[in-house]
C-alpha cells in the first residue's frame, strides 16, 4: 500500500513529484526504508530522554540537507540499510522492551507513509508509548494530517526566520513559512503540553532553535515568534550545540561564543519564557553524533 504513495512523490515542501519506486528525489533516497541507527539515546531534552532514554530510529536520507548538517553521513545517504515495514514494527517493539520512554522518529517525513503503515501495525501489537516525530519542519500539512492520531509528540526545529537564510543554508527560501504552517498543525493536533509522573512528555510540542555562529538577532526573532504565537502551550529548547563542519565559510567555521548564548538566553529571560530548555556548553563536539552504524537495525 505504501508504495502506492511514492509513485508522485510530493511528501515534503520541495515537491520533487518523482516516482520513488523507480528512481530518488531530493532526499536521495528511494521508496523503499533505510534505517541507520536504532537505539536508546540520552541525549535529547530531559522531557523526550528521560532516565532510560529515547528510543530513537534514524531514517537515512533528508528533505532539507543543509550545508551545517551534524548527521550528513545519513542525510547525504551514504549510510543506511533496508528494511521492511515488519522489521520497522519488531525495532520498535524491541525499544520498548529496552525501556525506551517513547518512539523517537528521527528525520521521518520522506517516509511517512511507511512509518504510518508501521505505526498502526505496531500498536495493534501492543506498543503503547508515545511517538516522537522528530524533524526539521519542511513538511507539508498533507503528510503532517496523514499522521494525526499516530504522533504523541511533535520535535520539530525551527531553524531559520529569514527567508534569505533558509535560502544560503539549506537552498529553501519557502522554509520560514513552511515550518511555520507546519508548527502550527502540530499544535494543532496534539494540544497542550502534558508530561507524566516520570517527568516525561507525553503529548505536546516541544520546537527547536539551534543558535549559528553570528545569528542571534535571528534566533531572538524566531524565539518571540513562538512565544507571542503559542505562550506556553509549546515548549521551546534553546540550543547552543552547532558544529562547524569542514570547509564552512565565516561565521558558521566557528562554534557558538558564550556572549552569543548568553544574549539569547537574556533574551528569553525578558520574554518570560517558562516552558524552555537550555543547554551547558560542551556539547558542541563531534563526539555527541551517535555513530551511524546500523546497530539496532
Amino acid at each position: 500500500m505504501s508504495q502506492n504513495a511514492y509513485k508522485i512523490c510530493t511528501l515534503c515542501a520541495r515537491n520533487c513529484a518523482v516516482d520513488r519506486n523507480t528512481t530518488v528525489g531530493f532526499c536521495r533516497m528511494p521508496s523503499a526504508l533505510y534505517l541507520a541507527r536504532a537505539a536508546l539515546h540520552e541525549w535529547e531534552e530531559p522531557i523526550i530522554s528521560g532516565t532510560r532514554g529515547s528510543g530513537t530510529i534514524f531514517f537515512s536520507g533528508c528533505s532539507l540537507s543543509c550545508v551545517f548538517c551534524q548527521n550528513r553521513e545519513i542525510s547525504r545517504a551514504i549510510s543506511g540499510k533496508e528494511v521492511s515495514i515488519e522489521r520497522l514494527v519488531e525495532i520498535m517493539l524491541d525499544l520498548k522492551a529496552q525501556g525506551a520512554h517513547n518512539i523517537n522518529l528521527v528525520t521521518p517525513t520522506h517516509y511517512a507513509p511507511s512509518i504510518r503503515e508501521a505505526l498502526i501495525i505496531a500498536k495493534s501489537k501492543g506498543l503503547d508509548i508515545p511517538i516522537v516525530y522528530n524533524t526539521g519542519s519542511y513538511d507539508k500539512i498533507e503528510t503532517l494530517k496523514s499522521l494525526e492520531g499516530l504522533i504523541d509528540v511533535y520535535l520539530p526545529d525551527l531553524k531559520y526566520y529569514m527567508p534569505s537564510t533558509a535560502k544560503k543554508l539549506s537552498s529553501a527560501s519557502d522554509y520560514p513559512e513552511v515550518a511555520r504552517t507546519a508548527i502550527a498543525e502540530m499544535v494543532r493536533q496534539v494540544g497542550e503540553p502534558v508530561i507524566n509522573q516520570e517527568g516525561i512528555m507525553t503529548r505536546g510540542v516541544v520546537v527547536r532553535i539551534l543558535l549559528f555562529p553570528g545569528h542571534v538577532a535571528e534566533a531572538k526573532l524566531s524565539l518571540k515568534y513562538l512565544i507571542d504565537t503559542y505562550g506556553d502551550s509549546v515548549y521551546v529548547s534553546l540550543m547552543n550545540q552547532y558544529t562547524p563542519m569542514p570547509n564552512m565559510s565565516p561565521p558558521l567555521d566557528r562554534k557558538v561564543t558564550h556572549a552569543e548564548y548568553d544574549e539569547l538566553l537574556a533574551y528569553a529571560e525578558k520574554l518570560g519564557l517558562k516552558n524552555g530548555f537550555t543547554q551547558e556548553f560542551g556539547t558542541a563536539e563531534e563526539s555527541f553524533i551517535p555513530p551511524f552504524d546500523n546497530t539496532g537495525i
